[in-house]
């Protein structure tokens, strides 16, 4: 039977307890009140000299920090693991081979699950060809391992537990050590362990092992993830496959898309067998979030006469990136007087008699002329006016306005 009690009695009871256990008013002069009875201690602050507090140690841009792990998220070809293998050689190098900063040569340890390690070689020689990097400059520094020769399996689930597989944790750390890793890259990250991946309490363990073990070891780890299926649309870190414990877990995440169509015909690029990706960092924890990015993945021919895909960096094209001011008086020379029509779908569009001064060939470039004649007609150098048209109507056209000075 439960005892009913006044809220006196009540008061009476809880106030003993406390007393008891060294809590309360008059627990504060007894010594037992400073002593913990249990491993949980609440410590004080206490002011450091914020200048004797050791920085935030980036291992590679504003996206691997050292005791972290951190997320790189992509559909399926986009291209995130020959990034992963050009990042690791810029690593291993020391080198800036994709416009991030490396500090110093580093220890890379890359373990790739699903490839095998011929192809493996195939991408990492590749890579160095392109970039014009020596075996010497990353003898001892690159490590490489794939799944097919040792599956990596972290956790398991047994009768709806998740189980930590410790050995292999312990394996994972004593290597990491051994071989002095400041970087470990896994991919991808579903099959280094067997939990259900649709739930958060299950990835949250997973997840919290491999940021205990970066933590451990001194080093970053970064974790290769799939997307969902995204039609055709473009992803962020948060369309990760499964449960979202992972990217909470995570101080830094960022996403890769491939380029659409409309925007590589925006940026008249050709139609060869190179393919393009943006990167964001859409989740920046310890760092600000950076600009979107681009890389291509242009196809390299080894001895052998296998093809393979080796990750550039690629800057997305500045409409005036070389043109001159001599090339923009030449401009103005060919359209003074002319009244050459401000729209595209004319004959006589002005689009086209500025490709043909400046080289460019006018249908790949359509959308960087358009972008040309808004901006001068901005600036002033173009001014917008109206003719009489072919058929006897008023259109507008296109005339010298402030003429460019050499």
């Amino acid at each position: 039977m439960t005892e009913s009690l006044s809220w006196d009695e009540l008061d009476e009871k809880s106030q003993s307890a406390r007393q008891s256990q060294g809590y309360g008013s008059n627990a504060q002069a007894s010594p037992q009140a400073e002593q913990s009875t249990g491993t949980i201690i609440a410590t004080p602050f206490k002011w450091r000299d914020p200048a004797t507090i050791p920085r935030r140690e980036f291992l590679y841009g504003r996206n691997l920090i050292r005791k972290q792990v951190s997320v790189t998220v992509a559909p399926g070809g986009v291209g995130k693991s020959t990034l992963g293998v050009t990042e690791a050689v810029a690593m291993a190098s020391g080198r800036d081979l994709l416009g991030d900063t490396v500090p110093s040569k580093l220890k890379v340890w890359l373990y790739n699950l699903e490839d095998e390690r011929v192809e493996m070689q195939r991408r990492i020689i590749a890579a160095m060809q392109v970039h014009e990097v020596a075996f010497a400059e990353i003898k001892n520094r690159l490590f490489y391992d794939t799944g097919r020769e040792r599956p990596l399996c972290t956790a398991i689930t047994i009768s709806n537990q998740v189980e930590i597989i410790q050995p292999v944790i312990e394996e994972l750390a004593q290597e990491i050590t051994r071989r002095d890793i400041d970087v470990m890259i896994v991919d991808p990250f579903v099959s280094s362990h067997q939990v259900n991946e649709n739930d958060n309490n299950s990835i949250d363990k997973v997840a919290k092992e491999w940021v205990a073990l970066a933590d451990r070891c001194n080093c970053a780890i970064e974790l290769v993830h799939h997307t969902r299926k995204a039609y055709g649309q473009e992803v962020t870190s948060e369309s990760g496959r499964g449960a979202t414990a992972l990217l909470a877990a995570a101080r830094s995440a960022r996403v890769l898309n491939k380029m659409s169509p409309k925007m590589r015909e925006d940026a008249g690029l050709p139609d060869d067998h190179s393919s393009y990706f943006s990167i964001d960092r859409d989740k920046a924890n310890l760092a600000p979030e950076g600009a979107r990015e681009w890389r291509r993945i242009s196809p390299f021919t080894l001895a052998n006469g296998d093809s393979v895909g080796v990750c550039e960096n690629w800057q997305w094209p500045d409409a005036f990136s070389d043109i001159t001011p001599k090339d923009t008086l030449r401009c103005q020379n060919a359209i003074e007087g002319q009244n050459l029509r401000f729209s595209d779908q004319a004959a006589n569009w002005v689009g086209a008699t500025i490709a043909k001064e400046l080289g460019l060939d006018l249908g790949s470039n359509k959308k960087r002329l358009k972008t040309i004649i808004r901006t001068w007609l901005g600036t002033g150098v173009l001014v917008k006016k109206e003719a009489l048209g072919p058929q006897r109507k008023m259109v507008p056209v296109i005339d010298v306005g402030e003429w460019m000075t050499q």
